[in-house]
This record gives structure tokens, C-alpha cells and sequence, in this order.
């Protein structure tokens, strides 16, 4: 004979959940919820790239045509100015001051800075090469932070330098806004960067990328 055990029934009491009521996503609206993410977080990441590119192309064009910006009209590279005696020739702080002196105006000076110019502004507007960009970028905004020397109070007159921070401006953020770029492969969205990684050139040279 045999005995059947009565089964035990819950008594209807339950412990409150500590989660609330939260509904649970369905796969579709999670990967939804996902692709919206990964689109905001491209769309800003682009846009600063876009933006950076345009501060390095647009310094590019004014200094070679004098828009009367920062450069003077009539004082363009093509009009026989010098994009960097101006800057150069009056840095007056720094232990490469006389360095610097020296190099203002030199012609290798000028082609090697507005080349530099052109070529990271065409390649974070394009989303290409951000490596080398960001490597070269990066240069030129150190040699420019030394120019202008932050850590420095007084010139070498003796007044004031006026430096508002003896580490930060804005030379060493765009330098990692540069290399942030870099970093996350920025190129990808609103750019070039899936159909220049492709190329058998960057594929067999990462650094290219």
C-alpha cells in the first residue's frame, strides 16, 4: 500500500522583491537599446573628430591666405609671409627660446608646419590615418605648449607671462583629444576609417590605421 505525501502548497505569503517591477527587455529591444547607445557614442566621438580637424585645417588656409583672422590680409604663405616667424620669432619663455629664434622663418620650418597643418586636418575630417594624426598632432602640440612655456610666471624681460594654468591649456588637450580619437578609431562612423582599414597597405601595417 502505498503513501502518497500531501504536497505542499504555497501559503500565498512572499517575501517582497528588492528589484521592483521592473519589466524585463525583450532581445530585440535590448539590441535596440544597444545600437541607439553605440550610434550616440559614434555620432559624438565623429563630430569631435570633425571639429578638431577643422581647427588644424582652418589654421592651415588662414595662414595661407591671410583671411585677416590670425593672419594678417596680404601677410599669406602665398603672398611670400611667413607662417612661422611670426609665432616663433616672438616666443619670449622656455628653455627653447633661442631654439625657437633660430628656426622662425626658416623655409624647411614652414613646409614642415603647414604640412603637418593639412595633413591631420584632412585626415580627422576624412576619419583616416588617425595614428599618424594623432602622432604628428601630438608633436606639433608640444613643440607649441614648450613655445609658450605654462610653467613660467614672468617672461624673460621680466613680466608677467599671464599664463592662466602651469600645466594645462589647451595644446595638451587637444593632444588627447588626438590620441582619444586614435585610441577608439574614430574614423569609423561619418568617415573613411572602415574603407581605409581595408586597404591590403593597412591591413599588412596596423600603424597606418
Amino acid at each position: 500500500m502505498s503513501v502518497h505525501q500531501p504536497t505542499h502548497r504555497g501559503s500565498g505569503f512572499h517575501l517582497p522583491s528588492f528589484r521592483g517591477n521592473r519589466a524585463v527587455p525583450a532581445p530585440g529591444e535590448a539590441v535596440s537599446a544597444e545600437a541607439g547607445a553605440f550610434t550616440a557614442r559614434a555620432g559624438v566621438l565623429a563630430s569631435a573628430r570633425v571639429l578638431m580637424g577643422f581647427v588644424f585645417l582652418w589654421a592651415f588656409l588662414d595662414k595661407t591666405f591671410g583671411f585677416g583672422y590670425a593672419t594678417a590680409s596680404g601677410k599669406g604663405w602665398i603672398d611670400g609671409g611667413s607662417p612661422t616667424e611670426g609665432f616663433l620669432g616672438h616666443v619670449a619663455v622656455g628653455p627653447m627660446e633661442s631654439t625657437f629664434h633660430a628656426w622662425a622663418g626658416a623655409a624647411w620650418a614652414d613646409w614642415l608646419f603647414m604640412l603637418g597643418l593639412l595633413g591631420v586636418g584632412l585626415a580627422l575630417t576624412a576619419g583616416v590615418a588617425l595614428r599618424l594624426a594623432a602622432l604628428a598632432g601630438t608633436v606639433m602640440m608640444a613643440l607649441m605648449w614648450v613655445a609658450e612655456w605654462p610653467p613660467a610666471k614672468h617672461l624673460s624681460d621680466g613680466s608677467a607671462s599671464m599664463s592662466t594654468n602651469p600645466f594645462v591649456d589647451y595644446h595638451l588637450i587637444y593632444a588627447v583629444v588626438l590620441i582619444a580619437l586614435a585610441a577608439v578609431s574614430a574614423g569609423d562612423a561619418l568617415g573613411l576609417g572602415r574603407l581605409w582599414a581595408r586597404l591590403p597597405i593597412v591591413r599588412d601595417h596596423r600603424w597606418l590605421r
